[in-house]
């Protein structure tokens, strides 16, 4: 493993200052060239050796250039600009610091702002006596540039004997001038933080350029030991989507694929290895009603040129005739009349056998079944396609084994967990857990009276069937908020199976509905349907500007991108837990925070380098000490908080979080052009302004593909 000592930043010396603490990580940069996993091995030993001395960038580094830490992949290692140490240390030896103490949860090496925590801890700490290991964590970043760049909660440090107002008063007057950060300011119970403008875009903007397409991201949240980057990796499982086979993909499933493709990338970013899997709704009663509908009108040829539709215009057609038949079955009962062979024959009870059928294993039965399986998922796979989406695992409810279901109904039987009730089998959960709890869970059927296995027990069966296989450390269900109930009773009945430590490892992530989706009426919005509408009218957007549209190489691909990103950023632009109405002008609108506007925003940043006409080598060479004006500072300060949106956003789970930086960070971007001009500026002051919205255009890109959009150059 890369062992270091931290250099720990300090205005002044101090006992505290020379204490050194190992850290797993390399501080602030890569090797300029990529090592073999061997070579890796022998650069760790080398300086695991060495962790009796203190890294000092200035003795260290001589020429070399830092390997980034072994976590991230050999291909991604090619992709990252290596940051030059010597620079960085320069930069500290100017300010007079040689020391970065490392805390918990402390990366400057992925985000610059740590250094500013870092160093505001240790003077903290010297103020007021509070252990660091308090003061750190407290240290937080703010939502409002007004309130600082850093935000210390006095409560948060635990000091008996005065009260807080007083005590930030106190600290504020004894905090000593620092190279780093202004004098803080005393609000009430709080002491909001600056940090000196000039020093931060020396640190930040080559820092964004050297990490790249990696900004932002921290893998060491995903090690099983955050201080052993030899650990591993923890292991996550995402399942979402979820379909039901034979149906078009409609806008209701639409939640369900943005947020946990979203979560997906978002615990990739953070270093764990996580596995995609869609669990198909591809078993059950409606299947058999499929087959019956099939057997009366299917067509081979409509089938062959376009089976989803077909298919689901089968399935509509049956439950429409389905629909009449209850109803005359029910006037007739009213009636008097002797319903019992009409009841016999139905549609309904006809589907029932045709499913037993397929449980029972019959060759014809299962060979048509697998047939429409088949076809849905190759269907499926386009439009996942188009929503950036890829899935590990497609699996189902028919790839629970009946024998599996059966071990499940026996323990839960031999643990007296469930009960017989008229035939069928259930769980009454007051009888297990006591209180509201209890009667909250109400009751759960896990099998009819005919012997059929009902969700539940399918679900308990590929829960542990997941734990075995996978091993995992964590897995979400992105399932919607009706659901809640389902998912409460699947992991409590795995609690009382004696796997409590599988259920905790469990977490269902909700979220609201689409309003106006019917499938079983036949009125519901297919995706394919509405990604082409708005598709067309970007399009035609697009044509209004015929010199900007000649310029670009595809146009029609490029519409259907802003047509996907105005989809799914009206699906992300509120919580998840909140229903929303589908709203084709809204979300297709360049005015207001659309998908639309975020995708212009990244347009016109490239177009302004493109404009520009600058080299790499003459950004990187940029002096970034020109970057005075407010709108360039207040930018800066923004682009600073990216990594920490991120890791804010591990802790909300919610889409939002980062797509209301990124309206806040572009807001930002678009009230600068008027301010920080290039064309018509002298040469050096072009080169950092370009830096620095060159750096902006990292991080709007960063964040959109981090939401699963796709960012383009040119609309």
């Amino acid at each position: 493993m890369l062992s270091r000592r931290l250099i720990y930043l300090s205005s002044s010396p101090s006992p505290l200052l020379s204490r050194s603490v190992t850290t797993s990580f390399p501080p602030f940069g890569l090797l300029s060239r990529c090592l073999t996993a061997q070579q890796q091995h022998q650069h760790c030993q080398t300086y695991q050796q060495r962790t009796s001395l203190a890294w000092n960038p200035l003795r260290d580094c001589g020429s070399r250039r830092y390997l980034q830490h072994q976590r991230y992949s050999y291909s991604t290692q090619k992709n990252m600009a290596s940051v030059d140490a010597n620079a960085l240390a320069t930069q500290l030896e100017a300010l007079g610091l040689d020391k970065v103490e490392k805390y918990n949860n402390c990366f400057p090496e992925t985000n610059p702002v740590d250094i500013y925590r870092s160093h505001i801890t240790g003077l903290m700490h010297e103020i007021t006596g509070v252990d660091t290991s308090i003061i750190y964590p407290a240290v937080q970043w703010t939502q409002s540039l007004d309130k600082g760049d850093a935000i210390l909660a006095v409560p948060a440090l635990r000091v008996k004997g005065k009260k807080p107002n007083e005590l930030s008063e106190e600290w504020v007057s004894k905090f000593p001038e620092s190279p780093l950060v202004e004098k803080p300011i005393a609000a009430g119970p709080f002491i909001s933080f600056f940090f000196k403008p000039g020093v931060l875009t020396k640190f930040l903007i080559p820092n964004i350029r050297s990490h790249g397409e990696n900004f932002g991201k921290n893998p060491n949240n995903g090690l099983k030991d955050p201080k052993d980057p030899n650990s591993g990796k923890k292991k996550m499982i995402v399942e979402f989507s979820s379909p039901n086979i034979a149906k078009p993909f409609h806008a209701g499933h639409l939640r369900s694929t943005i947020i946990g493709g979203f979560l997906s990338k978002l615990y990739e970013a953070a270093g764990w290895d996580v596995t995609r899997i869609n669990y198909l709704g591809d078993w059950g009663k409606q299947y058999g009603l499929l087959a019956l509908a099939w057997e009366k009108w299917g067509e081979e040829e409509a089938l062959q040129a376009d089976p989803i539709n077909h298919m689901f215009n089968l399935y509509v057609r049956i439950n429409q005739d389905m629909a009449v038949e209850k109803e005359e079955i029910d006037t007739k009962k009213a009636a008097g009349e002797d319903v019992t062979e009409l009841l016999a024959n139905c549609l309904d009870e006809q589907a029932r056998k045709y499913f037993r059928r397929m449980t029972d294993g019959d060759e014809t039965a299962v060979a048509l079944w697998k047939r429409f399986r088949d076809l849905s998922i190759v269907r499926y796979k386009q439009t996942y396609s188009r929503l950036n989406i890829e899935y590990d695992v497609y699996s189902g409810e028919s790839q629970v084994p009946e024998s599996d279901m059966e071990i499940s109904a026996k323990v839960l039987a031999d643990k007296g967990v469930s009960e017989d009730s008229n035939g069928a089998v259930l769980i009454d959960f007051s009888k297990h857990v006591a209180g509201k709890p209890g009667k909250s869970l109400e009751k759960a059927v896990i099998r009819k009276r005919d012997g059929t296995a009902l969700y539940l027990t399918r679900d308990i069966s590929e829960l542990l069937n997941r734990h075995k296989k996978y091993n995992f450390d964590q897995m979400i269900y992105v399932v919607a908020s009706a659901q809640d109930l389902h998912l409460k009773q699947l992991f409590k009945t795995v609690e009382l199976m004696g796997h409590g430590d599988v259920a905790k490892k469990c977490q269902h992530i909700n979220f609201g509905l689409v309003l106006g989706m019917s499938t079983r009426k036949g009125t519901v919005k297919f995706l394919d349907d509405i990604l082409r509408d708005v598709a067309e009218t970007m399009h035609e957007v697009m044509k209004k500007n015929e010199t900007k549209y000649s310029q670009i190489e595809n146009p029609e691909a490029v519409a259907d991108i802003l047509g996907i990103s105005s989809v799914m950023v009206q699906d992300m632009s509120g919580k998840r837990i909140n229903n929303y109405k589908f709203n084709m002008e809204t979300m297709t609108s360049f005015e207001g925070d659309t998908g639309p506007y975020l995708q212009y925003a990244h347009a016109r940043l490239c177009s302004i380098g493109r404009k520009a006409g600058l080299s790499e080598e003459e950004l990187a060479s940029a002096d970034l000490s020109l970057l005075t004006e407010k709108h360039a500072t207040d930018l800066v300060r923004l682009l600073s908080q990216w990594p920490d949106v991120v890791q804010n956003t591990l802790k909300t789970l919610e889409p939002t979080t980062i797509l209301t930086y990124l309206f806040k960070m572009t807001h930002a971007v678009s009230s600068s052009y008027d301010h920080l001009r290039i064309v018509g500026s002298e040469k050096e002051l072009q080169k950092a302004r370009m830096a620095l919205y060159d750096a902006a255009r990292t991080v709007l890109s960063n964040g959109m593909k981090l939401l699963g959009l796709s960012p383009v150059e040119r609309m």
